[in-house]
């Protein structure tokens, strides 16, 4: 393992997801991590899964990580510039405008605070979903502004870097488009699809697949917590919504009468728009770059998933993505593996040879 860029000690504010995960990953690198939370029992279960140390007087963090929600984001941001004169702190908020402006009008010494955003987290929140590698490879905003140095942040760049993730330099402004556009907006698409599922016949239910389940698979998030991200982020996600409505009518307009004139190829032009919006999104490791997709029946069975990716790293075709899902009614799964293109003609024939059903 490399050095570590931090000096330390690092006091982390919230020991939820995010929190807990920082504390085990800067404790892999032995950097000293001091822990903070409003509850006891997050603080205690944190500190025992090796996270962290409790606080103690006379501690003197070089920086300090807020892992707060929003809504109370910018009060304990202030609160722990005053109490800790010599640290530089962030905090880890989805929405980063609205707790800049909130420091600026309670009179906080911004100088020594740098807003980010690690693009990071999993199904399940709290202190006992906390990995040590949920930041490795993920992209990690630092929405810096005129009132801090580039030299002052450094800290935070060294804290992103030690725990693997990718630093992505971005104003608060183009951050809260941004994830307005690839976060918030998908989020309440989800949710809205998923509502349609509340009144839904059990017999259409039991006929989704995997694309309903990718729709609205965040749609099970935390509602408290979206309501306080949407609250402060309201106006970027309106005004993607409100376009969005208007692709929505568009559409509506076209299935309205799909014999009229026109109504079949604004919606195959809507359709290719989505084709064209997919294809922009980035790739494995943030590549361009595309893959193909074949699926492989598996019985359903111990051992036959491991048996698949055994024989597909025998032939040394390299598997960029999979993705499973079950065949209702039937004993067997779908696996969708994504290779290069120009491995698929070889790794059919090769899987079918050694007893493996292709569909398709």
């Amino acid at each position: 393992m490399a050095e570590s860029r931090l000096v330390g000690p690092v006091r982390i504010v919230g020991v939820g997801l995010l929190g807990t995960s920082m504390g085990l990953g800067l404790r892999n690198r032995k950097i000293e991590t001091i822990l903070a939370d409003a509850s006891p029992t997050n603080l205690r279960i944190a500190i025992d899964y090796g996270a962290g140390r409790a606080a103690q007087p006379g501690d003197q963090p070089q920086l300090i990580v807020v892992c707060v929600p929003p809504d109370v984001t910018a009060e304990i941001v202030a609160r722990e510039l005053e109490a800790y004169p010599g640290a530089i702190v962030t905090d880890v908020a989805s929405v980063k405008l609205a707790p800049l402006a909130e420091l600026r009008q309670r009179g906080a010494d911004i100088s020594r605070y740098i807003g980010s955003h690690p693009l990071a987290g999993r199904e399940k929140g709290g202190p006992l979903s906390g990995r040590a590698d949920l930041f490795i490879g993920r992209p990690w905003v630092v929405a810096a502004h005129d009132a801090i140095s580039y030299q002052q942040a450094g800290p935070l760049d060294d804290l992103i870097l030690d725990l693997g993730a990718i630093v992505v330099e971005m104003t608060p402004e183009e951050h809260d488009l941004g994830v307005a556009l690839v976060s918030h907006v998908p989020q309440v698409i989800s949710t809205l699809m998923a509502r349609r599922l509340t009144g839904a016949a059990h017999s259409s239910l039991n006929l989704a697949g995997q694309g309903l389940r990718d729709v609205t698979r965040v749609a099970a998030s935390d509602p408290d917590l979206w309501v306080q991200i949407l609250g402060a982020n309201a106006g970027p996600v309106r005004d993607v919504l409100v376009a969005y409505r208007d692709d929505l009518d568009r559409f509506i307009d076209a299935l309205e009468d799909p014999a009229k004139p026109g109504a079949q190829r604004q919606v195959a032009e809507e359709l290719a728009g989505g084709n064209a919006g997919v294809a922009r999104l980035p790739g494995k490791h943030g590549q361009d770059r595309r893959f193909s997709s074949m699926v492989v029946m598996v019985n359903d069975q111990p051992g036959q998933i491991a048996r698949l990716l055994n024989d597909i790293g025998e032939l040394g075709v390299n598997l960029e993505d999979l993705r499973l899902e079950h065949s209702p009614g039937a004993q067997i799964g779908l696996a969708e593996i994504s290779v290069l293109p120009e491995a698929v003609t070889r790794l059919t024939e090769e899987l079918a040879d050694r007893g493996w059903r292709i569909a398709g």
